[in-house]
């Protein structure tokens, strides 16, 4: 049995919002991808509402919740327009290069994005070579989060227990996910989409032990377990 207050075997960083500063970029796009279709929804509502799950997720929520079916090609548009934007704005969260480049546990990342969003939003920020051959999308699962299919499915190929797992994650289904997965949690509530709110309340209720804000703390969290 694994020590609750061990530090963990392996750690699963979440990519948007976690390792670059890509939501207040890729909600902005979906919002008004929405809107377009007839959703009138603002971007803190969209935040709320899909932060953290895939694009496959939200079509269907949009079409179930909503009565709207986008019209054929709406999510490749927005996933165009998002890669679009990333070429011209995407950023590495700020003190998270250092942070890995001290890490030494083992590590990967465990995305909603789809595998060539997620390939190039790490290749743009410089941090692909941090994570190259250890990237899990919830494209290679049959349930993207909130299930704990694509956390498992990333312990699974690096060899590492579930408890034994530390997830770092920014969005209510992420931490749903993990802790389905029997994983422990930190929220990580560092990027732009945070606002100026940061206290992470929604990922503490959903079952993160623990929130930071600032990737210079990533060893005390990691060390806590």
């Amino acid at each position: 049995m694994t020590d609750a207050h061990s530090p963990p075997a392996l750690v699963i960083f979440d990519c948007d919002g976690v390792l670059v500063d890509s939501e207040p970029i890729s909600l902005g796009v979906l919002t008004r991808g929405l809107n377009q279709i007839g959703l009138c929804l603002d971007v803190e509502t969209v935040r709320a509402r899909y932060a953290g799950t895939s694009m496959v997720s939200i079509m269907q929520r949009v079409a179930t919740e909503d009565g709207i079916a986008p019209p054929e090609g709406f999510a490749e548009r927005v996933k165009a327009e998002t890669l679009e934007a990333f070429e011209a704005e995407l950023t590495a969260m700020a003190g998270i290069a250092a942070a890995l480049t001290e890490f030494r546990l083992p590590f990967c990342v465990a995305s909603s994005s789809d595998p060539v969003r997620l390939r190039r939003s790490l290749g743009l920020t410089g941090l692909l070579p941090f994570f190259d051959g250890r990237i899990f999308s919830s494209a290679e699962v049959a349930r993207g989060k909130p299930f704990p299919d694509l956390f498992l499915h990333a312990a699974a190929r690096m060899g590492a227990e579930p408890a034994a797992c530390l997830v770092i994650e920014d969005s209510v289904p992420g931490v749903q996910a993990a802790r389905a997965a029997g994983m422990r949690v930190a929220g990580f509530t560092g990027g732009g989409h945070w606002g100026h709110d940061r206290t992470g309340r929604e990922l503490l209720a959903a079952g993160a032990a623990r929130v930071f804000t600032a990737h210079a703390d990533l060893g005390r969290i990691v060390a806590a377990g």
